[in-house]
């Protein structure tokens, strides 16, 4: 098995839901959409690892917005629900939740149709950085251990 000391996941879910947004000064009617979110997760790598943890959290978070007209939700009855701005609320909301679990959101990507997409990308940001210096921390100490106990099963042969 490959020594990578974190694991990178892409969950994609299908969010249900209608909106109408504010053109040229006009609030258009109500329509319906099928959004597909992608989001990358970045995670300590471990002997096992239950990904959906992580499914889970998120599946969670999209059900309050699943079949609604999303300008009747907290916060888009306030923030008109454009693309971006539904996929940047989304993914700050969703980087805190993934963290409680231990993951880290990298990238969140929304789609109102197949052709055209927003991507958002956490890369960069200081807390990004810095949960994958601790992950890699924990690993490495979980790596060396396992060295260390290995060898000294080896000795006492």
């Amino acid at each position: 098995m490959e020594s990578r000391l974190l694991c990178e996941y892409c969950f994609k879910f299908y969010l249900n839901a209608s909106h109408s947004i504010i053109i040229n000064g006009k609030q258009g009617e109500v329509h319906p959409h099928t959004w597909e979110i992608m989001l990358d997760i970045v995670v300590e790598r471990k002997e096992f690892m239950e990904f959906n943890e992580y499914e889970k959290v998120a599946r969670d978070f999209f059900a309050k917005y699943q079949e609604q007209v999303l300008n009747d939700v907290e916060p888009f009855d306030t923030v008109v629900p454009t693309l971006e701005n539904i996929v940047d609320y989304f993914g700050g909301e969703l980087r805190n939740c993934m963290r409680q679990v231990g993951g880290s959101l990298v990238r969140i990507e929304g789609s109102e149709t197949p052709t055209r997409s927003y991507v958002v990308s956490y890369g960069d940001k200081e807390d990004y950085i810095n949960d994958v210096r601790e992950y890699s921390k924990s690993s490495l100490t979980r790596v060396i251990d396992d060295m260390l106990d290995q060898m000294l099963e080896e000795k006492d042969c």
